[in-house]
Protein backbone atom coordinates (compact mmCIF):
# COMPACT_ATOMS: atom_id res chain seq x y z
CA UNK A 1 0.00 0.00 0.00
CA UNK A 2 1.36 3.41 -1.00
CA UNK A 3 -0.94 6.49 -0.23
CA UNK A 4 0.21 10.09 -0.43
CA UNK A 5 -1.72 13.08 0.22
CA UNK A 6 -0.68 16.56 0.15
CA UNK A 7 -3.28 18.51 1.64
CA UNK A 8 -2.54 22.20 2.24
CA UNK A 9 -2.01 21.80 5.69
CA UNK A 10 -0.42 18.22 6.01
CA UNK A 11 0.98 15.36 4.35
CA UNK A 12 0.62 11.86 4.91
CA UNK A 13 2.48 9.13 2.87
CA UNK A 14 1.59 5.22 3.83
CA UNK A 15 3.86 2.25 2.86
CA UNK A 16 4.36 -1.15 3.68
CA UNK A 17 8.07 -3.33 4.88
CA UNK A 18 6.38 -6.34 5.08
CA UNK A 19 4.24 -6.90 7.55
CA UNK A 20 5.17 -3.38 9.21
CA UNK A 21 2.57 -0.19 7.96
CA UNK A 22 4.95 3.06 8.04
CA UNK A 23 2.94 6.17 8.29
CA UNK A 24 5.12 9.40 7.48
CA UNK A 25 2.84 12.36 9.09
CA UNK A 26 3.89 15.93 8.49
CA UNK A 27 1.91 19.28 9.59
CA UNK A 28 -1.54 19.91 11.21
CA UNK A 29 -4.04 17.17 11.41
CA UNK A 30 -7.48 17.67 12.66
CA UNK A 31 -11.01 16.97 12.31
CA UNK A 32 -11.52 18.51 8.77
CA UNK A 33 -7.86 17.17 7.28
CA UNK A 34 -7.80 13.23 8.62
CA UNK A 35 -9.01 11.46 6.35
CA UNK A 36 -5.82 10.10 4.73
CA UNK A 37 -4.41 9.26 8.01
CA UNK A 38 -7.72 7.43 8.90
CA UNK A 39 -7.13 5.33 5.69
CA UNK A 40 -3.35 5.22 6.79
CA UNK A 41 -3.97 3.75 10.10
CA UNK A 42 -6.87 1.19 9.37
CA UNK A 43 -7.45 -0.89 12.87
CA UNK A 44 -8.29 -3.24 10.01
CA UNK A 45 -5.75 -3.57 7.65
CA UNK A 46 -4.60 -7.23 7.07
CA UNK A 47 -1.55 -8.71 7.63
CA UNK A 48 -0.18 -5.41 9.16
CA UNK A 49 1.60 -6.54 12.41
CA UNK A 50 3.09 -3.01 13.70
CA UNK A 51 2.62 0.84 12.91
CA UNK A 52 5.29 2.84 12.41
CA UNK A 53 4.33 6.54 12.97
CA UNK A 54 6.85 8.92 11.74
CA UNK A 55 5.53 12.09 13.83
CA UNK A 56 8.93 14.18 13.39
CA UNK A 57 6.96 17.02 11.07
CA UNK A 58 3.98 17.09 13.27
CA UNK A 59 2.90 20.70 13.87
CA UNK A 60 -0.03 20.02 15.27
CA UNK A 61 -2.80 16.91 17.01
CA UNK A 62 -6.28 17.70 18.18
CA UNK A 63 -8.21 15.13 19.57
CA UNK A 64 -10.02 13.46 16.32
CA UNK A 65 -6.74 13.09 15.28
CA UNK A 66 -5.08 11.19 18.42
CA UNK A 67 -7.92 9.40 18.51
CA UNK A 68 -7.34 8.24 14.90
CA UNK A 69 -3.56 7.24 15.88
CA UNK A 70 -4.60 5.08 18.85
CA UNK A 71 -7.06 2.78 17.19
CA UNK A 72 -4.06 0.37 15.95
CA UNK A 73 -2.83 0.42 19.31
CA UNK A 74 -5.77 -0.98 20.82
CA UNK A 75 -4.42 -4.80 19.32
CA UNK A 76 -0.80 -4.68 18.00
CA UNK A 77 2.26 -2.17 18.62
CA UNK A 78 2.46 1.34 17.07
CA UNK A 79 5.84 3.12 17.39
CA UNK A 80 6.22 6.66 17.21
CA UNK A 81 9.57 7.34 15.30
CA UNK A 82 11.54 10.00 14.89
CA UNK A 83 12.16 13.08 17.67
CA UNK A 84 8.49 13.72 18.92
CA UNK A 85 7.66 17.64 18.50
CA UNK A 86 6.97 19.16 21.96
CA UNK A 87 3.21 20.12 21.05
CA UNK A 88 2.45 16.14 20.30
CA UNK A 89 4.26 15.13 23.48
CA UNK A 90 2.65 17.13 25.89
CA UNK A 91 -0.68 16.00 24.57
CA UNK A 92 0.27 12.40 24.82
CA UNK A 93 1.10 13.50 28.20
CA UNK A 94 -1.75 14.94 29.44
CA UNK A 95 -3.76 12.64 28.43
CA UNK A 96 -2.26 9.41 29.22
CA UNK A 97 -1.85 8.48 25.87
CA UNK A 98 1.84 8.04 25.37
CA UNK A 99 1.49 4.58 27.57
CA UNK A 100 -0.02 3.15 24.59
CA UNK A 101 3.02 3.77 22.14
CA UNK A 102 6.97 2.74 22.04
CA UNK A 103 9.45 5.15 20.61
CA UNK A 104 12.26 4.85 18.62
CA UNK A 105 14.59 7.37 17.55
CA UNK A 106 14.20 6.50 13.71
CA UNK A 107 11.89 4.58 11.45
CA UNK A 108 14.77 1.84 10.55
CA UNK A 109 14.50 1.37 14.00
CA UNK A 110 11.12 1.59 15.09
CA UNK A 111 10.14 -1.42 12.73
CA UNK A 112 12.21 -3.66 15.00
CA UNK A 113 12.19 -2.69 18.16
CA UNK A 114 11.17 -4.74 20.91
CA UNK A 115 7.98 -3.82 22.26
CA UNK A 116 6.10 -4.95 25.60
CA UNK A 117 3.14 -7.06 25.57
CA UNK A 118 0.34 -4.55 26.58
CA UNK A 119 -1.34 -4.89 29.82
CA UNK A 120 -5.48 -4.74 29.38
Amino acid sequence: MDTHNTDARNYVEARSDGNVRIVVMAGEFDMDSVGELRTALDPEAAGVTRFVLDVSGVTFVDSTALSIMLQPALDRPVVLAGTVPSRLARLLEITGADRAFATAPDVAEATVVAVPPRRR
